[in-house]
């Protein structure tokens, strides 16, 4: 039964995401790839205060500046008040730091805090416990679906469509540079510079590579990792490292502006993460893709404003919104990269195309029939999901009843760990 109460919470919160257009009308997107969803008439937003908490400076880590814009557009949206909103920079995963800012939010009048960080979780899951009055939501966590907490909230979105779709941007430039005889079919080499060996991180790059080899079939990858969320000075060793060892194209999942900087530097191409880099890499960034928290910030202040539920955990997806590419840079990008993504695109959102489809890849030479994943994250590491169904890797989404944190941590082959 608690399993169906959550399943059925997570689609009424679709509902009402793909509703606000119905509420306050027509759902746009910018330049960006922003949403815009109106306030919802007759909802008193005056009864909301919410405080974020930021894991680096925004100005400084890509990752945070695409909470902190997406945070900025919904206040906006929704219309509420300087001192309906706290921002909070870089509070580490380390220590209580993140309790005790928490602490500090609520004693300022917040009735809502969100976290933007995987280390945030224990601390959160603590305030949740000692204030119940109180919701709190964390991206990127694992625990809400086993928790008793109802006052405690996970969200992701199905970022492996995006990184797929990005990764076919990565294909096209591939054959275009094989096209014109600037490298060889087997030089088709990409470097990914990777933040942690976490399956968030493994789902993501995985993901990345698929897409590309969806295009270009004799692409490999190689994989470099910081072990850090935000170094400037590593990411930057990474990608120049990765590029001396024959990469022809580089993506990361790190935070910081160091790979497209060294990718510019070299005349690499880039395909990045979170936000458009090409002012940082005007002759190299092709393409980003990026989470866009908006749907899920609009889903939790009005589900407070109203008294109703907040899901238990979110998946954000195509569908809402969430996922989402930034302009192409047409300057870098093959010819035709715009087109060919927006086909692949509609391809996924009909399931015609199944990104962790298992006839596509091997593991050790063999394809993968069966994969027990820990779904269920009891803190204990022990898988206990089976999660290959239908000829394919069942990932993070609210489609199939498993949590929205990614759990894919399969090193197929043609992807080297260096």
């Amino acid at each position: 039964m608690k399993k169906l109460a959550k399943i059925l919470s997570v689609i009424l919160a679709l509902a009402l995401v793909l509703g606000l257009a119905a509420c306050g009308g027509k759902t746009e997107n910018d330049a960006e790839g922003n949403t815009e969803a109106p306030a919802v008439e007759g909802v008193d937003y005056s009864k909301v205060k919410i405080g974020f908490i930021f894991l680096h400076d925004p100005n400084a880590s890509t990752y945070d500046a695409n909470f902190y814009q997406a945070a900025k557009a919904v206040v906006a949206n929704l219309g509420l008040s300087e001192d309906q909103v706290i921002y909070k920079w870089n509070i580490p995963e380390e220590g209580s730091d993140c309790y005790d800012t928490a602490a500090e939010m609520i004693d300022e009048g917040c009735n809502i805090i969100f976290a933007d960080s995987f280390g945030h979780e224990s601390n959160m899951l603590l305030a949740a416990a000692d204030y119940p009055e109180v919701q709190f939501c964390h991206a990127t966590g694992t625990h809400a679906i086993v928790s008793d907490l109802a006052n405690y909230h996970n969200a992701f979105a199905s970022i492996y469509d995006g990184r797929f779709l990005a990764g076919v941007a990565a294909g096209m430039k591939l054959n275009q540079m094989i096209e014109e005889g600037k490298i060889t079919a087997d030089q088709a080499k990409i470097g990914y510079v990777g933040a942690w060996p976490y399956a968030e991180v493994i789902s993501g790059y995985t993901s990345f590579y698929l897409g590309a080899r969806y295009i270009c079939e004799s692409a490999t990858m190689d994989v470099v990792y910081t072990n850090s969320w935000f170094d400037i000075a590593l990411e930057r060793e990474g990608a120049l490292k990765l590029i001396d060892d024959g990469c022809v194209l580089i993506s990361q999942h790190a935070d910081s502006e160091g790979a497209p900087k060294a990718c510019e530097e070299r005349g690499v191409p880039n395909v990045a993460y979170n936000k458009d880099t090409s002012d940082l890499g005007p002759t190299t960034a092709i393409v980003s893709s990026k989470i866009n928290w908006e749907p899920y910030f609009t889903l939790i202040i009005n589900s407070v404003a109203k008294g109703e539920a907040i899901p238990d955990d979110y998946c954000g997806s195509l569908a809402t919104g969430s996922v989402q590419l930034t302009a192409v840079n047409e300057k870098v990008a093959a010819p035709g990269t715009a087109e060919k993504i927006e086909e692949v695109k509609a391809l996924l959102e009909k399931g015609e195309l199944k990104v962790f489809d298992t006839a596509t890849f091997t593991v050790k030479g063999e394809k993968l029939e069966s994969y027990t994943a820990d779904v269920q994250d009891m803190g204990d590491y022990q898988p206990e999901t089976e999660v290959i169904k239908d000829g394919a890797f069942v990932e993070s989404g609210v489609d199939f009843g498993f949590r929205s944190a990614p759990y894919f941590d399969v090193i197929i082959d043609g992807i080297t760990l260096k």
